[in-house]
């Protein structure tokens, strides 16, 4: 066998033991997920089974990992963000992440323009942090006023809207959304605003 094939080979099973240690699973988390055994699964990372196709494919689908991730590590590249903003229903949009699929962050300038609220719905779930100015939302029945530092969290199954509170004063928003219904780990509690009682409110905790 050609000796970079074996050197790649014989780091498969360190970089596998890493990943799922590193997920906090242990082998017998991974074995109910991908089917196969504890046994298989601890020679594969010992290197006392030699990885194939077979194995290796359900493994990065359980870690949601492109299979090159596994069989070799990924280059080490530029570590500058470079950030691409676009623009959306008359916002400034940046993403911050750029994998697919899964909690997306973005952060956005929204301009004042006057807009009367048009709640929608789709699907997902959004968590907001104002970063500065002052965010209107419109949650269902709910109609609420955020400052910076203030954050809020909904199911986008319930008809929504945010803009700038302040004529003539953007706000800057910082947004977490999962496309597919993902709630973030982080929760707000209820906390009392006047005449609104809107639920997932609050100033975020400093020790979260």
């Amino acid at each position: 066998m050609d000796d970079a094939i074996s050197t790649t080979l014989a780091g498969v099973g360190p970089r596998l033991a890493g990943l799922r240690t590193a997920r906090g699973m242990t082998l017998a988390d991974l074995s109910a997920v991908t089917g196969i055994s504890v046994s298989t699964l601890s020679r594969l990372e010992s290197g006392g089974r030699r990885p194939t196709l077979e194995l290796l494919l359900p493994i990065a689908a359980a870690h949601q990992v492109p299979l090159d991730e596994l069989v070799a590590a990924p280059p080490v590249g530029d570590p500058r963000v470079r950030l691409r903003p676009r623009q959306a229903h008359g916002a400034t949009v940046v993403p911050l992440t750029e994998r697919p699929g899964g909690l997306q962050a973005y952060k956005m300038l929204i301009p004042w323009r006057g807009d009367r609220p048009d709640p929608r719905v789709h699907e997902g779930y959004e968590w907001l942090y104002v970063l500065d100015g002052r965010l209107r939302l419109v949650l269902g029945e709910h109609d609420v006023e955020l400052t910076a530092g203030e954050a809020a969290e909904f199911d986008t199954h319930v008809p929504h809207w945010f803009g700038p509170a302040a004529p003539g004063r953007a706000v800057e928003v910082l947004s977490l959304f999962g496309p597919q219904g993902e709630r973030i780990h982080t929760r707000a509690a209820p906390r009392a605003r006047s005449a609104t009682g809107a639920p997932g409110i609050e100033p975020p905790s400093r020790d979260r």
